[in-house]
């Protein structure tokens, strides 16, 4: 199965005083979930500068070559970012990895919206993420992702 995965949300803007330096969108446990996704093509997106996780990395894609690439690939794995907007419009389904973030705010039904749990959910949804603390433990372990990963594989 071909796998587009986008690790990363947008930088944190290091001019506000105190802000985490890592988004508070990140998902933490991308070289695990890699690991556990070994058997599978993995293409990654992401901007220029931003650390490669695997073989394929495909950085500045413009919005056509995004859209194609999307096309292309049988699922797509993200954070809470651009792309599940993007995948929204081309009708592919993929899987979203929360944090604090709301799904029930700015997921699709389309997709597998995994939430650890709402406790881990920011108190103010719209609200700078320069404000919130980076938290690892509000996100899904990878053997969760992997196994949800296989329900797509089946389909296939």
């Amino acid at each position: 199965m071909k796998i587009l995965i986008a690790p990363f949300s947008k930088k944190m803007n290091p001019e506000w005083v105190g802000a985490p330096k890592i988004n508070p969108k990140n998902y933490p446990y991308w070289k695990e979930l890699i690991e556990l996704l070994k058997e599978h093509e993995i293409i990654q997106i992401g901007l220029e500068g931003e650390e490669r996780l695997v073989d394929t990395f495909k950085p500045n894609l413009n919005l056509q070559q995004l859209k194609d690439l999307l096309k292309e690939v049988d699922l797509f794995i993200s954070v809470d970012s651009f792309l599940p907007h993007l995948a929204h419009t081309v009708g592919k389904s993929g899987i979203v990895l929360w944090g604090p973030s709301s799904p029930k705010i700015y997921g699709y039904e389309e997709n597998k919206n995994l939430l650890k749990d709402v406790k881990y959910l920011r108190p103010d949804q719209f609200g700078v993420w320069e404000q919130c603390k980076y938290d690892p433990e509000a996100f899904v372990a990878p053997e969760e992702v992997k196994k949800v990963v296989d329900t797509f594989s089946k389909k296939v």
